[in-house]
């Protein structure tokens, strides 16, 4: 066991500079630091694939998990500068998912509720169902309109209106007396005003059922639909265990990597021979203790041959 030169932290086969320099972490700090900076913006991937597949993610966890998987583009741009072989064997398993985050950004929206029965999270425009729901119940404001042009194109009254007065008094067409003779025959009654009549209708009378059961169909609905997406994440849960281990890994090497660089550790090279050769040894953590006086490295040689034995005393022992 011997040791190479000051940074180098994997075993000597990796330990050899590239020529532009950018072998290993140590090696460019600028790159190294917007490594970490991009790693630190990762969310714990695993943990949160871990709750897709169990069933128990919620919206918040599918945002949460599309956040991650926004990152890994810069973070495999950044790892790919370096050209030691553990870093581009790592950067070869980042899958960039983004057929997973493309799924979750179109499915839910941006800040979706914690509970999922309370509705609310699926995004305008992923589902048709939905949207037609979700209108209806806020009041069927677009249908309403739908039915008050068709109707003033039938009737020929331009002034014509479709509106909902209370949720009691339900729907109603309101057409003022000056225009009553163009009123059709399919139009009933339903109150009368000094100005004005209300009438309904039987395609208005199906509207007012229909938004009155819309919020119920609708929270259940969006819980269905969330559910599937939730389930078509959970099918790709091996791809991003993998990517989720190798930014693990990444994370890793540049903890390793900046305790390297803030102390001047040096890589061990390892191999098979009886010898143990330690120039200049240091004890982490005695090292770190020391605040009112320097810390005296050792030498340490040990082998088979007229070095088999070592006394040592003090802190090192």
């Amino acid at each position: 066991l011997s040791y190479e030169k000051p940074g180098c932290y994997n075993t000597a086969a990796y330990c050899t500079p590239s020529a532009g320099g950018r072998w290993r972490l140590c090696d460019d700090v600028i790159a190294h630091t917007a490594l970490t900076d991009a790693l630190k913006r990762v969310f714990d991937m695993e943990r949160l694939i871990g709750r897709v597949a169990y069933g128990t993610a919620n919206c918040r966890d599918l945002r949460a998990l599309s956040a991650a998987i926004s990152c890994l583009p810069e973070i495999k741009t950044q790892a790919a500068l370096f050209g030691q072989a553990m870093l581009r064997e790592l950067t070869g398993k980042i899958d960039l998912l983004e057929d997973i985050r493309a799924l979750v950004e179109q499915a839910i929206v941006d800040e979706p509720p914690i509970l999922l029965r309370e509705g609310g999270m699926i995004r305008k425009g992923f589902n048709e169902e939905i949207d037609r729901l979700r209108d209806l119940a806020s009041g069927g404001k677009g249908k309403i309109a739908e039915i008050e042009q068709a109707e003033r194109e039938r009737t020929g009254i331009s002034k014509l209106k479709s509106r909902l007065q209370t949720v009691v008094f339900g729907y109603y067409i309101e057409v003022s007396r000056s225009n009553a003779e163009a009123v059709p025959e399919n139009y009933i009654r339903k109150q009368t005003l000094a100005n004005s009549e209300r009438y309904i209708t039987e395609e208005l009378k199906q509207l007012e059922s229909t938004v009155l059961g819309a919020q119920e169909r609708l929270t259940a609905l969006e819980y269905e639909v969330f559910v599937s997406v939730r389930d078509r994440i959970a099918a790709e849960v091996h791809r991003v265990q993998k990517t989720a281990q190798a930014i693990a890994a990444l994370d890793v090497l540049c903890a390793l990597a900046d305790v390297a660089c803030d102390n001047n550790y040096v890589c061990p090279v390892v191999d098979f021979s009886d010898r143990i050769g330690i120039k200049d040894g240091r004890h982490p953590v005695v090292e770190k203790m020391l605040s009112d006086s320097l810390f005296i490295p050792n030498d340490t040689l040990l082998d088979s041959k007229e070095n088999r034995v070592a006394i040592i005393t003090g802190p090192n022992m």
